[in-house]
């Protein structure tokens, strides 16, 4: 089982923005020194704790600072960029990092970003997938493109303007052929979109503030549209993100992982609950459908989507947690807050490790390559 590591980010909207991008920053860099697979990172336009508005703007000043880890968008939000222009940066991305790039894609769920934007009334879900269509025909064809799909918003062609013997009318293609590995994140439970995933070979991770009882819906919707194209799943296509805090004693990680009132956990999901309240999607963390929003509070949710622990105790939790929801090949930390650096820190290391060799040893698959070592 594969390390990675997923962010927002999320940070309290009082801290300075340089701040907290140089934290976010020194994150990912951490993580490529302790051997994580990948590092996803989500973005916003307007949200002030959410706060970076350009996922592949962020990761490319990563490039030259990390070795080996995957850079992702967590994700590009396909439903307020023209796909020429998201091929075209995609691509590019792709050979200055020399392929050490993941496209994540989603159609961007928040409200306020559609509205600056102008489309808050638009079926931003039907845009998401005409956007990739259009990604992938450029990616696959060759100028003038002529790209004119039925029902599909977005026409590209070059064939009025282009001047191909001096380079002109001709869209990059990705370092990575015939394409990078294409992810999107899953949050509804029984979701239609993962299907889809399956069908077209796109990676499904699972969001971490969801119940693992309805991730495990993920997989049995991947294979399904795995089998409607005569394709069996492989377990290790699928991510499963949770938040997980790891410490050297059992009274820190219960502090810090989110009964001390300051802690960046307890910020974290009580955000992500008062978000998904207001746009009626409280589902996600229900254990049955009928179950009252009230109920729903900050401390059900810490119980139910908190993995904290000493070493062992959070060795045992994962292990716990994929008897619930399957087999899968990458578990995705989720990044947060460093209120104490230290002990934001030390939980990476803990978990890279001592927590995953653990693991991967309990569930036969050996111990995953030694980290390289880490700064304090």
């Amino acid at each position: 089982m594969r390390l990675g590591y997923f962010a927002m980010p999320m940070h309290p909207a009082e801290r300075p923005w340089r701040d907290t991008l140089r934290e976010d920053r020194e994150a990912v860099i951490l993580a490529d020194r302790l051997g994580f697979h990948d590092a996803f990172i989500g973005e916003h336009l307007t949200d002030r704790v959410e706060a970076i508005t350009n996922s592949l703007l962020f990761l490319a000043t990563l490039i030259s600072d990390t070795r080996q880890i995957r850079l992702a968008t967590g994700t590009t939000n396909l439903s307020q960029i023209h796909p020429a222009i998201v091929a075209a940066q995609a691509a590019m991305f792709d050979h200055l990092a020399d392929g050490r790039f993941i496209l994540g894609i989603s159609p961007g769920a928040l409200k306020t970003d559609a509205e600056v934007l102008g489309i808050l009334d638009e079926d931003r879900n039907r845009i998401f997938a005409e956007a990739i269509d259009v990604i992938l025909q450029i990616w696959e064809r060759d100028p003038p493109y002529d790209i004119d799909l039925p029902n599909n918003r977005f026409k590209v062609s070059t064939a009025r303007s282009g001047q191909l013997h001096l380079g002109v009318g001709v869209l990059p293609k990705p370092f990575q052929q015939p394409r990078p590995e294409i992810v999107g994140t899953v949050v509804a439970p029984f979701s239609k979109g993962v299907i889809a995933m399956g069908a077209r070979d796109f990676h499904p991770l699972s969001a971490n503030f969801l119940l693992p009882k309805w991730a495990r819906t993920h997989w049995s919707g991947y294979a399904q549209g795995k089998a409607s194209v005569g394709l069996a799943a492989d377990p290790s296509d699928w991510r499963v993100a949770r938040s997980i805090f790891v410490a050297d004693d059992d009274r820190t990680a219960d502090r810090y992982g989110g009964g001390d009132a300051n802690s960046p956990y307890r910020f974290y999901h009580r955000q992500i609950r008062s978000k998904f309240a207001i746009s009626g999607r409280l589902a996600v963390f229900k254990e049955h459908p009928n179950m009252d929003d009230d109920a729903v509070t900050d401390d059900y949710v810490l119980d139910r989507l908190m993995i904290s622990g000493s070493i062992n105790r959070v060795v045992d939790e994962i292990l716990r947690m994929r008897e619930e929801i399957g087999d899968f090949g990458e578990l995705v930390y989720a990044g947060m807050d460093w209120v104490d650096p230290q002990l934001g820190r030390r939980s990476m290391q803990l978990m890279a490790e001592e927590v995953m060799p653990r693991v991967n040893a309990a569930i036969g698959r050996g111990a995953t390559a030694a980290p390289l070592a880490a700064t304090a």
